[in-house]
Order: structure tokens, then C-alpha cells, then sequence
């Protein structure tokens, strides 16, 4: 392309798009104002944590969908079908899986109980201590999150935008603190419907457009097939691959069902629903939402690699990092339309103020039902109170991890990868309590702590010992077309030497170091760090359980799964009643039929004698 030719050509940020951006911004916090005005008669917790259990299925769908579909998602998913392929798209097949595991074993109980706070239910279950480890995990969890959900696309849309740094991550915690205390749940679910459209709407412009540059869809699906990123049907069960059909489908299962099933931030939104039905719809409903993302993200990859194939920006130095990639894309394709780049933004920061509300509203939450209401004896007004302050610290904390996250650095990915391990242990904790009756609360605790401490050991591991190429496997960029002067190319040629033999010299050393662990253990695919986690937790539990007296435990009914919350059982429930009543409709008619016979001399059933019939009709003739 003629603009690949000078970096200056890409241009920056118009008034028009900090219009567009702002614009986002101040129709989130509007929404805040008009729920605060709306619920002036709101009185108690419930009503700010979970929106009354009044929500309808369609808007907490989409809730659903944005609180984990971060501006990580909207500027990290192309980056990855960039440098490693399409495969990405078969977490669509695992979001199926999970799905049908939340809606069925998790959702129905975590309704029935009516609880504000998931971790209420480990208390029902097991004991006090193991609540309140549980609340501390996720508190950890979503405050290490959220800080880099905030500055990580803060710093790739500042250096190539040149949007200030620092002003955009302390307006986005202002902005979601904002409407997060003025309006709570119901505020955030319908911030986060608004914010979901401005995100597809943001990936549709950048396909269309992309699609128009290219010359059509084909050319784009071509480009791809010949750079080998069409890799989807790799079936090999080897798991310390880094993607494969495997390990997308079983730890994408794993992962996404933690995120879904058990995470503060979603079970808050199920319980908000008006009924069970509604919770259950809106779980599949999510399912087409997360869909339509997961799809214009990898297509947007496909589209990120057509257009440099053979120019990488971050080879030639256009970028610092590769996570800077669709930025650049955006002001480089669409650099005509004013407005239009300001739209991505706002579609990548709306990603990440629906994940910092969903996770601000949800630390309020479970601080009110875990660590005040328990211990203090407060009024429903005081404890609405306390949630509002809640939100706003929980808010200024995120901030203050986002500048955190700005002095870690290379370990930006580490903290990132550890953030994920410590889902797999709580979902084996709560998959542990619910299907199996014999579990005793010294086999969750221990079980818990030993998958948290595997998980761990094995994602930091990975970070100091980086698992090798042919585990990792990326795919080849190229610069031959970049248009580069002599002395241009010279150099580029000259420093991509000198780093690959760092690199080679740096492997070649880790080679001589490394230990036997290094080349298997730590090189799982980390897409396995939840599963693991989560099975050690299960196994370590029950054989703890047993062996102190896990079977003779007795526990309340409504704590495990039944059969009655499967909707298959329910179904065959439905068609057992239906057919049963249609059999005795067919007796009915059977009976009514027989006394219809019984008194319709024509139909009867008699036995006449012959005999008698011609003694009658020869008396007659006689006379």
C-alpha cells in the first residue's frame, strides 16, 4: 500500500474522533444519571447490587457478553490470529460447552438460594474460612485485572494515537466509577448493552473498510490461506502445544465456564433476572453476542495480515509493540473518514469500561455480603450506603493498579497469565460442593489450596522459563515489500540480525540451564493452567473428604445438584406428562365408544339363537 511507504503517513487523531470518543463517554455516564434519578426509591442493598431481580433476559445478555469482552479482547484477538493463525475462533465450540455446564450445574442453584455474593454458597456448603479465602482469591483476582484492563490499552492507543496516557486511564475508572455509584447494577447492565453495540460497530468498520481496500472477502481469506493463519483443524492431543483443536476446546471450556459459571461479576447479573427462565435465556442469548465478537475479532486479524503481509509494522519499526497493531491499522485505513478511527477507540475503551463497571460493581457486592453484613449490624439504608462507597473506592484502587501495571513491565504478561490461574482452583472448589455430597469443608479448603499452589507453580514456571518455538509455534511476517531506502533496509536487515542472534545465543544458553522441568512441565500450553487447576483442586478434595469422614456428612437439601434442575430432565418431565394425557384421552374415547355400543342395538354385542329366530318366522307364516 502507498502509505506503507513513510509512518508519517498514518495519520493521528482528528477533533472529529475525540468528539466521537468523548461522545461514548459522556452517553455511559448519562445513563448512571438517569438510573440514579429513576431509583430514587431504591432503600436497600439488593436493589443497588442486583437491580431488584427485575432484569429481563436480552439486556443482561449482552451485560453478560461485555464483562469479559475487554479492549484486551478488542485490540489483543487480531494481534493473535496476526502472529499465530485462526484457531483462536474454536473458542466459539467451547463457549458452547460452557453454556450448557453454567446454565445447567451452576446457575439453578445459585438462583435458588437467592444470594447476593457467590462465596454466600461456600459458606451454605463448607464453612466460614472457606468463604472468606474464596472472597479474598477473587478480590485479588479482579483487582490485578481490572488495573491491567485499564492501562494496557491506555498505553497501545497513546503511542500511536497519541491520546494522553494518563488522562485516558484516570477518565475511564472516573467515568465507570461514576455511573457505577450513581445508578449500581442496573446502570452498569444497560451501560454495558449501549457499549457492547459500540464495539461491533467499531469491528464492522474496520472489516468493511479493510474489505473494500483488499478488493473483497476472498482476497482476504486467500492472503491468509497462503500465510498458513487458516491453521484450524490441528488435532494433535500433544499438551504442551501451544494451540491446538485440544487445547482451545478443553481449556477454553474450562476457562470461559470459571469466567461464567462461578465469577462474582456474572452469577450477580443471573440473580438479577425476574425468573430462572430469564437467567437461563440469558446465558443463551450471550451465547450469539459472544459469537458476533469472537468473530469479528479473528476476521479482523485475517483482515490485520492481509493488508501487512508483507509489511509488518512491527518488524519495520512502525510500532513499538505488537499490541499496537490495530491502532495503527485503524488510523492507517481509515485515516479519510474522519470520526471513524475515534469510533475504534471508542469501541476499545467501551470494552474496557463495561469490564472495570462489571468488576467494580461486583467488589461492592461481594464486600457488602462477605465482609460487612456478616460482622456489623447495619440497616438496609446504611448498607446501600456502604455499596455506594464501596464502588467508589473499588474504583480509585483500580486506578491505582493501572499505575501499578504501568512499573511492572515485562512481567505485564506474567501478572496477566497468574490472573487466569486462580479461576481453575475456585471452579474446582464450586464444581466440588455441587455434584459431589460426600466433599466435607477440610477437603475444599485443602483442595482449593493445593490446586491454587500447582496453577501457580507451573504459570510461573512458564514465565521464567519460556516454552520453546516449536511448542509456541508463530508464524512468519515479512517486510520485503516495506519500500525501505538502501540504508534503511541495511539497517533493518543489520538489527533484525543482531536480534536474532540475541535470541539464538539467549536459547542457546537456556539450553545449557534449563531443567528437565523446563522443556515439559513449563511449557503446558497455558491454556491448560485452568483444567489442571481445577482437577487437582477435585481430585486432592475428594480423597481429603473421605478419608475424614466425608461420607457421613448430611447436608441441607438445595446445596447439590438435582435432577430437577436439568432442563433435559424437565423436557422429558413435559413429554412423559403430554404423552400420559394422551393416552388416557384414547381411553376415554375407547370407553365412550364401548358405551356408544353397548346401547346401539346394531353395534351390540349378543348372541342370537338361530333356532329361536326360525321357530319365530315358521309361527308367523302358520298364520
Amino acid at each position: 500500500m502507498e502509505n506503507l511507504e513513510n509512518p508519517a503517513n498514518v495519520a493521528s487523531f482528528t477533533a472529529w474522533d475525540y468528539v466521537v470518543f468523548t461522545l461514548m463517554l459522556v452517553i455511559s455516564a448519562a445513563i448512571g444519571v438517569y438510573y440514579a434519578f429513576a431509583q430514587r426509591g431504591q432503600r436497600n442493598s439488593r436493589d443497588f447490587l442486583v437491580g431488584g431481580r427485575s432484569m429481563t433476559a436480552v439486556p443482561v445478555a449482552l451485560s453478560l457478553t461485555a464483562s469479559f469482552m475487554s479492549a484486551i479482547t478488542v485490540l489483543g484477538t487480531p494481534v493473535e490470529v496476526y502472529c499465530y493463525g485462526a484457531s483462536f475462533i474454536l473458542t466459539c465450540l467451547s463457549f458452547i460447552l460452557m453454556v450448557g455446564i453454567s446454565s445447567e450445574l451452576f446457575l439453578p442453584i445459585f438462583y435458588r438460594l437467592g444470594i447476593t455474593s457467590t462465596y454466600e454458597y461456600l459458606e451454605m456448603r463448607f464453612n466460614k474460612a472457606t468463604r472468606l479465602f474464596g472472597t479474598m482469591l477473587f478480590i485479588i483476582q479482579t483487582l490485578l485485572y481490572t488495573g491491567l484492563v485499564i492501562y494496557a490499552p491506555a498505553l497501545a492507543l497513546n503511542q500511536v494515537t497519541g491520546i494522553d496516557l494518563w488522562g485516558a486511564v484516570i477518565s475511564t475508572g472516573v467515568v465507570c466509577t461514576f455511573y457505577c455509584t450513581l445508578g449500581g447494577l442496573k446502570a452498569v447492565v444497560w451501560t454495558d448493552v449501549f457499549q457492547v453495540l459500540i464495539m461491533l460497530t467499531g469491528f464492522l468498520a474496520v472489516i468493511i473498510q479493510c474489505v473494500l481496500v483488499q478488493g473483497g472477502v476472498s482476497v482476504i481469506i486467500s492472503d491468509s490461506t497462503q500465510g498458513g493463519r487458516i491453521n484450524l483443524w490441528d488435532f494433535d492431543p500433544n499438551p504442551l502445544r501451544r494451540h491446538t483443536f485440544w487445547t482451545i476446546l478443553i481449556g477454553g471450556t474450562f476457562i470461559w465456564t470459571s469466567a461464567y459459571g462461578i465469577n462474582q461479576a456474572q452469577v450477580q447479573r443471573y440473580v438479577s433476572c425476574r425468573s430462572l427462565l430469564h437467567a437461563k435465556m440469558s446465558l443463551y442469548v450471550n451465547l450469539l453476542s459472544l459469537w458476533a465478537i469472537n468473530l469479528c475479532s479473528v476476521f479482523c486479524g485475517l483482515c490485520l495480515y492481509s493488508v501487512y503481509k508483507n509489511c509488518d509494522p512491527w518488524m519495520a519499526k512502525k510500532v513499538s509493540s505488537q499490541d499496537q497493531l490495530m491502532p495503527y491499522l485503524v488510523l492507517d485505513i481509515l485515516r479519510d473518514y474522519p470520526g471513524v478511527p475515534g469510533l475504534f477507540v471508542a469501541a476499545a475503551y467501551s470494552g474496557t469500561l463495561s469490564t472495570v463497571s462489571s468488576s467494580v460493581n461486583a467488589l461492592a457486592a461481594v464486600t457488602v455480603a462477605d465482609l460487612i453484613r456478616p460482622y456489623f449490624s447495619l440497616s438496609e439504608q446504611q448498607l446501600s450506603w456502604a455499596s455506594k462507597g464501596l464502588s467508589v473506592f473499588y474504583g480509585a484502587v483500580c486506578i491505582g493498579m493501572a499505575g501499578l501495571a504501568s512499573l511492572m513491565g515485562g512481567l505485564l504478561q506474567a501478572a496477566i497469565s497468574i490472573v487466569g490461574t486462580i479461576g481453575g482452583p475456585l471452579l474446582g472448589l464450586f464444581t466440588l460442593g455441587i455434584l459431589f455430597p460426600c466433599a466435607n469443608s477440610k477437603g475444599g479448603l485443602v483442595g482449593l489450596v493445593i490446586g491454587l499452589v500447582t496453577s501457580l507453580w507451573v504459570c510461573i514456571g512458564s514465565q521464567i522459563y519460556h516454552p520453546p518455538p516449536e511448542s509456541t509455534r508463530p508464524l512468519a511476517l515479512e517486510t520485503h515489500d516495506c519500500n525501505f531506502s538502501m540504508a534503511e533496509n541495511a539497517l533493518l536487515n543489520l538489527t533484525y540480525s543482531k536480534q536474532m542472534d540475541h535470541i539464538n545465543s539467549d536459547q542457546q544458553e537456556q539450553a545449557l540451564d534449563r531443567p528437565f522441568l523446563a522443556d515439559n512441565w513449563y511449557s503446558l500450553s497455558y491454556l491448560y493452567f485452568c483444567p489442571m487447576g481445577t482437577i487437582v483442586a477435585i481430585v486432592v478434595g475428594l480423597i481429603v473428604s473421605l478419608l475424614s469422614g466425608g461420607r457421613r456428612l448430611k447436608l441441607e437439601p438445595g446445596l447439590t445438584v438435582i435432577k430437577e434442575d436439568l432442563t433435559f430432565y424437565k423436557i422429558y418431565k413435559i413429554l412423559k406428562q403430554r404423552v400420559r394425557a394422551s393416552a388416557d384421552k384414547l381411553d376415554l374415547v375407547g370407553e365412550k365408544e364401548k358405551k356408544s355400543g353397548e346401547t346401539n342395538l346394531a353395534f351390540c354385542d349378543v348372541e342370537l339363537d338361530i333356532t329361536k329366530i326360525h321357530h319365530i318366522e315358521f309361527s308367523r307364516v302358520l298364520k
